[in-house]
């Protein structure tokens, strides 16, 4: 990896973002080399660009003696797809995106369309703002979900475990609170109140 930080190269793979440095000056190459605006923005940059190459082709080396792939800094080496490092789990994370959305969208329409509203114009149902907070974290953690899987660098992998963590507390809540049918708000706040401030502890 060290000489194809030092020579910007991979095999015949040449990247035109490492003839440039650090503040983005050309050295000796005109402006128009630089990477297209879908990779600069995920940080792909010269270094990262020789990780995956060197790791690609150290894989193509294993591939032809019949050895198995193995992890790099704890990853599979998946293929780039437009700049995505793992399309496929992005595109899974899309997928419970849009059902968590549906499923969300369902629930207030029935609530507020379909069934009958108290004089205040609230549902007879006890727990519709709960279940509002769980359709909101659960779309909030996978669309984390998808950028993580997009790009790994630090911030991503903090707010998807951040989310996911946030949305794990909340569920154990949310289950406390229907199994034993806690309907008086201040019982619901001792309740919520321990486990909250246990999860946030966890959200880093």
């Amino acid at each position: 990896m060290f000489e194809c930080e030092k020579t910007g190269c991979v095999g015949d793979k040449c990247f035109q973002h490492c003839n440039f440095s650090s503040d983005g000056k050309p050295i000796d190459g005109p402006w128009y080399l630089q990477e297209p605006l879908y990779l600069r923005w995920k940080q792909w940059d010269c270094s990262s660009d020789c990780r995956y190459h060197c790791m690609l082709a150290r894989e193509g080396e294993r591939e032809k003696v019949g050895d198995k792939p193995v992890k790099y800094h704890g990853k599979w080496p998946f293929r780039r797809v437009y700049g995505i490092q793992e399309p496929v789990a992005v595109a899974l994370s899309a997928l419970n995106l849009s059902i968590q959305f549906h499923g969300w969208m369902s629930f207030f329409i029935l609530l507020y369309y379909k069934l009958p509203l108290r004089p205040d114009k609230k549902t007879y149902y006890e727990y519709t703002g709960l279940w509002h907070i769980y359709g909101i974290l659960a779309m909030n953690s996978w669309f984390w979900s998808a950028v993580f899987h997009s790009r790994d660098v630090e911030l991503t992998e903090k707010l998807d475990c951040s989310s996911a963590v946030a949305l794990l507390g909340f569920n154990f809540i949310l289950a406390i609170l229907r199994a034993f049918s806690v309907r008086d708000e201040a019982a619901r706040v001792m309740v919520a109140a321990p486990l909250i401030a246990f999860v946030t502890t966890h959200i880093y």
